[in-house]
């Protein structure tokens, strides 16, 4: 019991660890921290309110909406008490028999509130009512209606905003959990899966990868996440994706691939970080979106491919199954990109390396059957 405990507690330390070196969640958020920023850069978010607002989360939003409604209510009760008061109506200011108040039975702070609360809120005055005797309060009457509308409308643009944000249609976009490396028509290719969980498409689909790593230039400087793009491409002869099913897409690893000077025993040493784009935009709202993942070293599995998970039934319909997406399987593989092409003098061995069973060398052709995405 104890050893099971620790080694969960290791394993999920382990994986806190990772989470925190990424720049890219799997659920593509942005791992980043800003500092030193001037005072005068914070007022740019008070300047764009509308999306400073959109962008914090709904807790904060509701604490908004209640704050905005009762400051507005409690403000204009202040000066429907100063309206009163300047006229004479309160209770303590003996108004004498005959009096005409500006509102009827407001005598106090307490029912100039709940007269503020009505007017703004349109549910009727019962008692309490204004006369046309003050010109000042049909002024604040018609000043208040105006101002709750605009409160009211604002509200209601930034909820509405918020629940059609493009993403939460990317959360119905599902990136395998790993990636792997094996052969694939000839070529050796790293590969992931992409699903849309929605029948509705994506239209317009492209996806495209950047490779994040610490590079030492010739001068000496380090130039920390610096970006080498990454180029995916599918079987099909359009340029976007077709994507009704999950599609099983691919990188080649030729002589420009960042991965061809990687092994297969020397992967795990490396210290990179691959984030994975999809932009589309949904067909149901016309509004684009862009779903991100990231994979790490520890995260790629050289020498399996994925399982088939689409199949046909025998009424003609196609079935996919997602229990296996994201499981693989072990394949022949080379043990590097050098092997692959089988160049001498090259090869990337180590003392604890085998050579992968069954594997043959294959020469690499023109890629005429794919489209780069």
């Amino acid at each position: 019991m104890v050893r099971s405990l620790q080694r969960w507690l290791s394993d999920y330390l382990a994986e806190r660890r990772l989470c925190k070196s990424r720049l890219v969640t799997k659920d593509g958020h942005c791992n980043i921290e800003y500092g030193n920023i001037k005072y005068q850069n914070h007022l740019a978010y008070v300047l764009d309110l509308w999306t400073t607002i959109v962008e914090i989360r709904w807790r904060f939003i509701l604490i908004l909406y209640v704050a905005s409604f009762s400051m507005s209510w409690f403000i204009f009760g202040l000066i429907w008490y100063w309206i009163a008061r300047d006229n004479g109506d309160l209770k303590w200011q003996n108004p004498p028999n005959g009096h005409m108040p500006c509102v009827d039975n407001v005598y106090g702070m307490t029912s100039a509130f709940l007269f503020s609360l009505e007017t703004q809120t349109t549910i009727g005055y019962g008692v309490r009512v204004i006369t046309p005797l003050c010109p000042g309060a049909v002024a604040l009457i018609i000043i208040q209606s105006i101002i709750g509308g605009l409160i009211s409308c604002f509200w209601c643009g930034v909820v509405m905003t918020k629940i059609a944000l493009p993403k939460k249609r990317a959360k119905t976009i599902n990136f395998s959990e790993s990636a792997v490396i094996c052969p694939k028509n000839g070529t050796l290719c790293l590969q992931i899966r992409v699903a849309n969980l929605r029948k509705t498409l994506m239209i317009g689909s492209q996806i495209y990868g950047k490779l994040l790593r610490t590079t030492i230039t010739p001068e000496g400087e380090a130039i920390i996440l610096d970006q080498v793009n990454i180029d995916f491409m599918v079987e099909s002869g359009k340029d976007n994706l077709f994507f009704v099913c999950p599609l099983t897409l691919y990188h080649v690893i030729d002589k420009s691939s960042p991965f061809f000077v990687m092994a297969m025993d020397t992967l795990h040493q490396q210290d990179f970080e691959l984030v994975v784009f999809l932009d589309a935009t949904a067909e149901s709202t016309s509004s684009s979106c862009q779903v991100r993942t990231s994979y790490i070293p520890q995260e790629i599995m050289w020498g399996y491919k994925f399982q088939s998970i689409i199949s046909r039934r025998k009424d003609g319909r196609y079935h996919v199954d997602f229990s296996n997406f994201s499981k693989v399987m072990p394949v022949p593989t080379a043990h590097c990109g050098y092997c692959f092409h089988n160049e001498k003098g090259h090869h990337h061995y180590s003392r604890n390396w085998t050579e992968t069973p069954g594997f043959e060398v294959i020469d690499i052709n023109e890629l005429d059957h794919v489209t780069k995405m």
